[in-house]
């Protein structure tokens, strides 16, 4: 899987996809995250990402030369052409559809998912012509996309083969059905005390009943559709 990110802070991501799950699956060659730097792709010399909205308005807007140039470059000419097989092209922005746990499935599908960052009051609409998806993480506001790229990433490599620890875990859990999330999940000690006061494990996960685990494990799950 190859995910091709284009940002104006490249650097935020240094961190966070050199440390846990993220590294080993590109050590182990299952993902290739690429970054890039809009600003390689601006034709001024102060390297200009944004203007002033048309209309007026607070704020500014990222411009969409700089974006169309860095998606050709990426081989994508427009719009559902790209030249690499199974990809999608996403802008992360506030007003894109959620990106949900099923979004994380399908897209995990992919050959290569490639991510503009918006930033600032948000993309000059045209890049619409250009992209497959508007996707948000959720019904609030950042001040940039790059979170959102880290978190669709994520989302996505824990579902691809190998990279998880078991393959159960992806499995059986929180979102794998729309609107369920998991049952409670307990460890050693078998009994936690704090002042006196004693937090037991539920028997009936010490019981080794396979089947009334499974049981209880169902009746736990909670439904929030």
């Amino acid at each position: 899987m190859n995910f091709d990110i284009i940002t104006i802070f490249p650097k935020m991501f240094n961190s966070y996809f050199n440390e846990g799950m993220i590294k080993r699956a590109s050590d182990k060659k299952i993902v290739d995250i690429k970054i890039y730097d809009l600003r390689d792709w601006t034709s001024d010399a102060h390297k200009t990402v944004d203007d002033s909205p048309f209309g007026g308005g607070a704020g500014m807007v990222m411009k969409i030369e700089p974006l169309y140039r860095a998606l050709k470059s990426l081989n994508f000419e427009k719009k559902g052409d790209s030249k690499k097989s199974k990809s999608k092209i996403i802008l992360l922005s506030a007003k894109g559809k959620r990106w949900t746990q099923q979004f994380a499935q399908e897209y995990s599908q992919l050959d290569n998912i490639t991510m503009i960052c918006g930033r600032y009051e948000g993309v000059d609409e045209r890049i619409l012509n250009f992209i497959d998806e508007e996707i948000s993480i959720g019904d609030f506001v950042l001040t940039g996309g790059e979170i959102g790229a880290m978190t669709i990433v994520d989302s996505v490599t824990r579902l691809l083969p190998d990279v998880l620890g078991n393959e159960a875990s992806a499995i059986d859990e929180s979102h794998s059905a729309p609107g369920v999330l998991e049952y409670p999940q307990y460890t050693r000690p078998e009994i936690f005390t704090v002042d006196g006061q004693d937090y037991p494990v539920p028997p009936i996960l010490l019981s080794g009943d396979h089947k009334k685990i499974k049981e209880w494990r169902e009746k736990n799950k909670k439904n929030i559709a």
